[in-house]
């Protein structure tokens, strides 16, 4: 069952890629109608969603990963400049949590594509 959805998500993961690619869009830049009083209890949110979104890209390991993941770390920092301007906090430690996420999204599905190779 457990590789039956990894098999799914192998095969699709430019849908999955640019699905979550549009919900983090959407969610990252949808204007508040009010700042919340707690900058920074977001960052496991921002770690979560970018890991979310570059997990298929190190399970699938396309032949321009790197430049998708340098295109998604631009994007985040593109995405914190915009903030202010819809009511949002801009700060720099989503940026580090985003890029984080990157890196372990990017990790995780490494590990799993070896993983799963092997069975």
């Amino acid at each position: 069952m457990l590789k039956k959805t990894i098999f799914f998500f192998y095969e699709n993961w430019k849908i999955y890629t640019i699905l979550i690619f549009l919900i983090i869009t959407f969610l990252s830049l949808y204007p508040l109608k009010e700042q919340h009083n707690i900058p920074g209890s977001d960052k496991i949110y921002h770690l979560i969603a970018y890991s979310a979104l570059t997990i298929v890209i190190g399970l699938r390991k396309p032949s321009n990963y790197l430049l998708l993941i340098v295109f998604f770390s631009f994007y985040s920092g593109l995405i914190e400049i915009i903030q202010p301007f819809v009511n949002r906090f801009s700060e720099i430690e989503d940026f580090i949590f985003n890029n984080l996420g990157i890196l372990i999204g990017l990790s995780f599905g490494i590990m799993l594509n070896k993983l799963f190779n092997k069975i």
